[in-house]
């Protein structure tokens, strides 16, 4: 658990919108904010520049969606690029955390919140990114994104 005050972005990794959220390691309180726009996985930059110099995080958070069996995806692998790629540019420590199911307990939160299920109008993408945010809060490991996945995940289960 980190021991000094923090401010973080955690990220929940999509290929049409890449969910946010603000979060303040001491206090261990989170915020959603509103979901980035991406093509194909590739954020709407000007935006998350925006995003960085408004909330200046000293540290990203990615969650990595490793499917059931522990093993690793494509979209690991692609939440992982997008990781290595905010810490390259933002100069910032950026870490990755197992988020499996973030996004089916995101929408249980919604719909007790009283949401409907139209997910493109009342996106999920930041509720998930808490949970992500909380997670990590709530782990002592902490893996940097430029490790490879292969080093913490199954690749090739049994």
């Amino acid at each position: 658990m980190t021991t000094q005050s923090q401010q973080v972005l955690g990220f929940d990794f999509g290929t049409k919108r890449i969910g946010v959220a603000s979060g303040q390691s001491l206090t261990q309180s989170t915020t959603e904010l509103p979901p980035i726009k991406a093509s194909d996985g590739t954020p709407n930059w000007q935006h998350l520049d925006a995003l960085l110099n408004e909330w200046q995080p000293q540290a990203l958070v990615v969650g990595i969606p490793l499917n059931m069996d522990n093993s690793i995806s494509e979209m690991s692998r692609r939440a992982r690029r997008f990781a290595n790629r905010i810490q390259d540019r933002y100069q910032l420590p950026c870490f990755i955390i197992d988020e499996r199911l973030s996004t089916l307990e995101a929408k249980e939160i919604h719909y007790a919140r009283g949401g409907s299920n139209n997910f493109r109008e009342e996106s999920v993408d930041g509720i998930a990114a808490q949970l992500i945010l909380q997670s990590w809060f709530n782990c002592d490991i902490r893996i940097p994104s430029h490790s490879r996945l292969e080093d913490h995940y199954v690749t090739n289960p049994a």
